[in-house]
């Protein structure tokens, strides 16, 4: 892979990661931390309620820029975010380094990223999607794979990988199942431009989730982690806490029939994703017995809570 090609030219950053945008979870001492120890962190615009809040967030980290470290936000794509438009538009006018998009064509803001400079990653999960961001314009595809956390593709790391790497003329940076530079070095063997990693920041510092959160992360590990689709309707991956083992892991039967129903399926979806949402805040806000955390198989390598300094260096430094 030529140099021009990897995640580090693409940013400018010194080592080929991306802290990976995590609903509630990511935030900007987070993501200032990652910029200060050479890598790029991202944000998923949700995490703010409000434009000003969002406007507030990318000054802040306009300000704390390191030359070797970058910064974006992932952007919900489809109808579903409502505040889609509002969130490009300060984005493209407050300025970034990249944006993730994820659920939805991205069409409209890789156009209007590209006016203004930002560069525009998007979350693909096949070949299929990933040659259709592709021709709209995209600079990278993030390969999500079956090993990431929340969401996760259906193909391995190595397959999708090599898929992508061979069909495709932008770079592939990987999602999934990194917790340690051994899994770094693996996915930049299959050709991965670089990696995206989430579930081993859960347990930092500077996360502003609860204690508990954090040292579930800590306790359990991959054999732990199982899909749910009590969240958003879709499988999702979460630790099995004694809770999720009580209401287990399939939707109500009732969302299950109404989902049969071409009509109402859109408006079940929705209402699922809103109460899932809400429940998900909950738990990384405040920890009672009926929590869900969301989290994926890298947490195998999450051994105590550490500054997210820490981290990246036992991301990448052998052990």
């Amino acid at each position: 892979m030529s140099s021009k090609n990897m995640l580090t030219s693409l940013l400018q950053i010194e080592h080929p990661i991306i802290q990976a945008p995590m609903f509630l979870v990511s935030n900007t001492a987070m993501v200032k931390a990652a910029m200060e120890a050479g890598i790029a962190g991202c944000i998923p615009a949700l995490n703010y309620r409000t434009l000003d809040e969002l406007r507030n967030a990318i000054r802040e980290l306009k300000m704390s820029k390191t030359p070797n470290g970058a910064f974006g936000f992932n952007l919900i794509v489809n109808k579903s975010n409502i505040k889609y438009k509002g969130q490009l538009a300060v984005l493209c006018e407050e300025g970034c380094d990249f944006i993730i998009t994820s659920l939805g064509s991205p069409e409209e803001t890789i156009k209007e990223a590209h006016k203004a400079g930002i560069k525009v990653f998007c979350d693909v999960t096949d070949l299929k999607f990933a040659k259709k961001v592709e021709g709209l314009g995209a600079d990278a595809v993030i390969a999500v794979n079956n090993e990431a956390g929340g969401h996760r593709g259906n193909l391995g790391p190595e397959e999708l990988i090599k898929q992508l790497k061979s069909n495709c003329n932008i770079p592939v940076i990987s999602a999934g199942g990194v917790g340690c530079k051994a899994d770094i070095d693996e996915m930049l063997g299959y050709g991965a431009a670089g990696v995206s990693v989430g579930s081993p920041f859960i347990a930092s510092v500077e996360a502003e989730v609860t204690e508990e959160y954090k040292q579930a992360c800590v306790d359990y590990g991959a054999n732990d982690i199982i899909m749910t689709e009590r969240i958003s309707g879709t499988p999702c991956t979460v630790i099995n806490t004694p809770y999720v083992q009580k209401i287990g892991t399939k939707s109500p039967w009732i969302e299950r029939l109404l989902n049969k129903n071409r009509k109402l399926k859109k408006w079940v979806k929705m209402i699922r994703f809103s109460i899932g949402m809400r429940a998900t805040e909950k738990a990384a806000k405040k920890a009672t017995y009926k929590t869900v955390w969301v989290a994926g198989p890298s947490i195998e390598h999450t051994r105590q809570i550490l500054p997210v300094k820490q981290i990246i260096a036992n991301l990448t430094t052998a052990a």
